[in-house]
């Protein structure tokens, strides 16, 4: 057979099985003629791990013969340098997708080594946005200007953009240390992240005298209903007095010891009694968020409050449910309290986390170190000496006493028989 030129290969007529004829000119470059009477050009080569390989260039007609033959010059320069066009081709219809990447990622590493509250902001993040926008793609092939322009689209949620972007980042990581892209290749990288403006409000004293007045209000006669005057209901033709609804004390004191020791909300809610030392004068806190719990120190006022909360029998929790007292109190109904607590109290831009801030800002205030302040709101570090250093719970006790008493004096108002705070130097 003569090199291959489109008149032969137009004389070429389809038999029943497939027909390969071969080029004299390029070795390994040929023809092969279906049954059905496709006509495409294909390449015959030898990996250079000794695997025979046969590849398709393209069809006839959509290529000439010349375009088809040179391409296969270019391939088989790749070749005999090495590569193999056809393997690298498999690999990459096979290698994983974005959504198999976050789930191997999610699998192997979220579940593995971050709390509970990560994972379920990664899937959230994940599903909601990344997978919808970059899940059908393949994961070695999704591109930085893939990711600037995810990133561009969520600019209108700032925090939550840059969130995304370093979960991902953490992610495409994770896929270079498994083989599945090339090193240095995480396309997070370089991405600008946006400024994110970082609340610092907290509780003055006359915001904290109003607080006091609205749960102790709360505890009483009730919280009043907030009335929809588009949509009065026959409740509403009630007596003022009536038109009233107390807060569960439980939730109450869940509130003020968010207060009286500046720990996260879930930390508080999920509380058991058996994370309550009265002799040593702790609670047992993570160390940091989402990790275990170990004994911390904490107020007078704190334990004052603890001491009254009654036990429940058949509960290992400080706060169960009054209707399922093997569950504890959930987060839900302590928010739903909260909005009507800071709507009375005139305080309706604070948030349940700024009762943290509140305490970490009055430490502040009371003239302790920056460390005794990250001792107490048990921030997470990164000094090496604290994995040796004996912790002494005195100098956090006497801020969080301090704290303690400061806040017990401002929720109690002019009224209250609290002493007032006292200064502390740690």
């Amino acid at each position: 057979m003569p090199k291959l030129t489109k008149r032969i290969i137009d004389d070429i007529a389809p038999g029943q099985r497939s027909l390969l004829v071969w080029d004299t000119e390029l070795r390994g470059f040929g023809l092969r003629v279906q049954p059905s009477g496709v006509k495409s050009f294909i390449l015959q080569y030898r990996s250079a791990l000794g695997r025979s390989r046969r590849m398709v260039i393209g069809r006839h007609g959509a290529l000439t013969v010349d375009e088809a033959r040179a391409r296969a010059r270019r391939l088989l320069v790749n070749i005999a340098d090495g590569g193999d066009p056809l393997g690298d081709k498999t690999a990459r219809r096979d290698s994983l997708t974005v959504n198999e990447l976050l789930d191997r990622h999610i699998a192997e590493h979220v579940e593995v080594h971050s709390a509970a509250r990560t994972l379920q902001e990664t899937e959230y993040l994940f599903n909601r946005v990344a997978r919808p926008r970059l899940g059908a793609l393949k994961a070695e092939g999704v591109t930085r200007q893939d990711l600037v322009k995810l990133h561009l689209e969520m600019r209108d949620t700032p925090s939550q953009a840059n969130k995304l972007l370093a979960l991902l980042s953490k992610a495409f990581s994770n896929a270079e240390l498994w083989g599945l892209r090339s090193e240095n290749s995480n396309p997070c990288r370089r991405i600008k992240r946006y400024p994110e403006t970082h609340r610092e409000r907290f509780l003055n004293v006359d915001e904290l005298k109003r607080l006091g007045e609205a749960l102790r209000e709360a505890a009483g006669a009730g919280l009043p209903w907030t009335i929809n005057p588009a949509k009065p209901t026959n409740r509403h033709l009630a007596k003022p007095e009536n038109r009233r609804t107390p807060v569960a004390p439980e939730v109450l004191n869940i509130i003020r010891l968010l207060l009286f020791t500046g720990a996260r909300r879930g930390e508080i809610v999920s509380l058991e009694w058996a994370h309550v030392n009265f002799e040593t004068a702790t609670i047992d806190l993570p160390e940091k968020k989402g990790g275990a719990r170990k004994p911390h120190p904490v107020s007078g006022v704190a334990l004052e409050l603890l001491a009254g909360v009654a036990r429940v029998e058949g509960s290992p929790w400080v706060f169960p449910r009054s209707t399922d007292v093997e569950r504890y109190v959930s987060n839900e109904v302590v928010e739903n309290a909260w909005q009507r607590l800071r709507l009375r109290a005139g305080i309706p831009d604070v948030h349940l986390h700024d009762l943290r801030h509140t305490v970490g800002t009055y430490a502040a205030q009371a003239g302790v170190n920056a460390f005794a302040v990250r001792d107490l709101l048990r921030h997470s570090t990164v000094a090496m000496t604290g994995r040796y250093a004996n912790f002494d719970a005195n100098p956090v006790r006497a801020v969080s006493d301090v704290v303690g008493d400061r806040i017990a004096f401002g929720l109690a108002g002019d009224g209250g028989k609290t002493t007032p705070p006292k200064s502390a130097k740690t």
